[in-house]
Order: C-alpha cells, then structure tokens, then sequence
C-alpha cells in the first residue's frame, strides 16, 4: 500500500504526483498484462488491482490538494 505524506508546497506536490504517476502507469501496464494472461495468475489479479486502485485513488487526492493549495 501506499502511503501519503504530509506535503506543504505546490512544487512538492507536483513531484510526488510526477513520481506516483511513472509507477501507476507501470502498474497499469503490469495489471492489463495479468488481465490479458487470464486464467493464468488470476491469483494476483485482486492484489494487482487493489495496488493500482490505491495508487490512482492517491494521485486524485494530491491532485485535489495540489488545486486547493493553488487557489490560495
């Protein structure tokens, strides 16, 4: 799981959020991989998923941070 860090400038943001989204495109490709070779691995398949959800749910909230605090 990923964890979420208490971030205070928008350029931190930007990087943690740049940083996420190089490794949940790579989670991306890793899951639709998995979900091409089913039956094979659906083992993992709950594990992969969740992951990627978790990543993507984390960039959204960053994100959402990332705009509040440029409003300011």
């Amino acid at each position: 799981m990923v964890q979420t860090t208490e971030i205070t400038t928008a350029e931190d943001l930007k990087a943690q959020i740049k940083r996420l989204n190089s490794k949940a495109g790579q989670m991306k490709m890793d899951l639709h991989d998995l979900a091409e070779g089913l039956p094979t691995d659906y083992e993992r398949l709950v594990d992969a998923a969740s992951e990627t959800y978790q990543i993507y749910r984390q960039i959204d909230q960053l994100k959402t941070q990332l705009k509040q605090l440029e409003q300011k």
